[in-house]
């Protein structure tokens, strides 16, 4: 393996192994973050929430059990990907091949052999910053630290509708609208498995469309960016809400609020991985949670409009909202969770008992 160097727009610089796209071409700019799951590599990397970002896994060996497609989540939006190990011979049944050939045929620049806890701990005192991926230590620090995430959504949505038909043939429970702001695969699983027909649309679908496409119900997606870059699919999602029932994930959490008049502030360093510690408002219940956000909402810019459902256990972040006589509550975490804990799969199930009323 060739050297390669992770540099931080703070100026320092690590050392490690070339993996991933080679050659003086392996370079990429991003955002820095880190995720804290020991396993579910291959649906981190698929996921389309890490659009325009480098991940650090710091669990230090990734790439043990292989590349198995059935897992992807979506498409490899990542920037770069650092490892502190690289596993060279996956051990698995259901594997297809090796991580790092996964990393080349999609040109993803990444680096292994770094300490991956000294970059998290730098992360966690100084928050997100800009890194870029090297050949060379020599590089312009001027463009790595004006680098940031744009049209983020644009560039993971679905191009076309698609339908999924509700798992066993016959006629569907209920019909949903899915709005694909990056959408993980599991959450049409997840739907489809209860019974219901799903139809994915894309991010910039009017809301006049699937007013007339009459769905029983519409779910809102995950993806990446600044929520509130997204003005045009907050302006329809506004047309939207108060229509039928909806139930939003992530960045559809993020959306939802910012429709109805309120804020989203950008975390320190977020919250990436699967033992997230989600606590019910006005319950006894803490849930381990899977989640993969840089933005939160402010609880208080919806006084009034909106009752808080979950807080993160951990910074008391805004996790969970429920939008009282419009039919519509979302969620910061991911209960369809690939991978991760299923703890709370059952929101599922409160969306359909939802449109059912």
């Amino acid at each position: 393996m060739k050297n390669a160097y992770l540099i931080l727009s703070d100026g320092t610089v690590y050392e490690g192994r070339q993996i991933g796209k080679a050659g003086e071409a392996g370079e990429s700019v991003g955002e820095l973050v880190f995720t804290t799951g020991m396993v579910g590599y291959l649906e981190t990397l698929t996921d389309a929430s890490y659009a325009g970002q480098i991940v650090v896994q710091t669990f230090p060996l990734i790439g043990n059990y292989g590349v198995i497609p059935p897992d992807f989540e979506g498409t490899c939006a990542v920037k770069g990907y650092v490892v502190r190990e690289l596993c060279d011979s996956p051990s698995n049944f259901r594997s297809e091949g090796a991580l790092d050939d996964f990393l080349k045929e999609r040109g993803v620049c990444g680096v292994c052999g770094v300490d991956t806890r000294q970059i998290t701990r730098q992360i966690r005192e100084n928050g997100v910053m800009n890194a870029i991926i090297s050949p060379t230590p020599d590089v312009d620090l001027a463009a790595v630290r004006t680098y940031a995430v744009r049209n983020a959504v644009a560039s993971v949505s679905r191009r076309e509708t698609a339908v999924y038909p509700a798992d066993g043939g016959g006629k569907p429970r209920f019909r949903v609208a899915l709005l694909d702001y990056g959408a993980k695969r599991n959450i049409v699983r997840s739907l489809t498995a209860r019974g219901c027909e799903v139809t994915v649309y894309p991010f910039d679908t009017p809301a006049e469309t699937l007013l007339q496409s009459a769905p029983d119900g519409v779910m809102l997606s995950n993806g990446p960016g600044d929520p509130a870059e997204n003005v045009a699919c907050i302006a329809e999602l506004r047309k939207l809400l108060g229509k039928l029932p909806v139930f939003g994930i992530c960045l559809g959490h993020q959306l939802a609020a910012l429709a109805m008049g309120g804020k989203t502030v950008k975390l320190p360093y977020g919250h990436r991985g699967a033992n997230q510690p989600v606590r019910e408002v006005g319950g006894n219940r803490t849930y381990i949670t899977s989640q993969n956000h840089g933005y939160a909402v402010l609880r208080e810019s919806l006084a009034g409009v909106a009752e808080e459902t979950y807080v993160n256990a951990n910074d008391g972040s805004c996790e969970g909202l429920r939008y009282p006589g419009m039919r519509c509550f979302t969620v910061q975490f991911h209960p369809e969770a690939a991978a991760g804990p299923r703890d709370t799969s059952f929101l599922f199930d409160r969306f359909l008992s939802m449109m059912e009323v």
